[in-house]
């Protein structure tokens, strides 16, 4: 069993494989689950087990900052998981990430500025042991392309909502 950074390599390496061979493999179709806290707070809930994540509320992170959130660990694991599969080893990672939204509508004020972001920035500083120019070249173009998160905010995507009041 090949590890490199904490990655067991041959295991990602049959799961590539596999996904090579039959794309639904690499599907994912996550269910989560947010139940009303109390004030501002959420707890949100995963399907497919694990701790639940508590947003909002005094000094919990906000929804927005989890959006960003979600963008730097994204990038955190896409690039310990490309390295582990390049042999890179890793000595540092840190993945910042900055934005800027209006709540003017959030607050139900007559606006024409939506409540998102209407800018995101990140950057990723890695420091490898050994990382070739091309290795961290490869690096680079997949946390441009590869990014789910990443990808998700740069697109449109179909968002459907259900309302139930009871």
């Amino acid at each position: 069993m090949a590890q490199v950074n904490g990655i067991d390599v041959d295991e990602l390496r049959a799961y590539v494989a596999s996904a090579e061979r039959d794309a639904e493999v690499a599907d994912r179709d996550p269910v989560v689950v947010a139940r009303w806290a109390g004030g501002d707070r959420a707890e949100v809930a995963f399907a497919s087990g694990g701790a639940p994540v508590f947003v909002g509320g005094p000094g919990g992170p906000s929804a927005m900052k989890m959006v960003l959130a979600s963008l730097t660990a994204c990038d955190i694991d896409l690039v310990v998981n490309r390295a582990a599969l390049l042999g890179v080893e890793i000595e540092s990672l840190r993945v910042e990430a900055t934005g800027h939204f209006n709540v003017r509508r959030y607050l139900g004020l007559d606006t024409t500025v939506g409540p998102g972001y209407d800018r995101i920035a990140y950057s990723v500083r890695l420091k490898t042991r050994g990382g070739t120019p091309a290795q961290l070249a490869e690096l680079h173009r997949a946390c441009e392309r590869a990014s789910p998160v990443g990808d998700t905010l740069q697109r449109p995507v179909a968002l459907r909502l259900r309302f139930e009041a009871c």
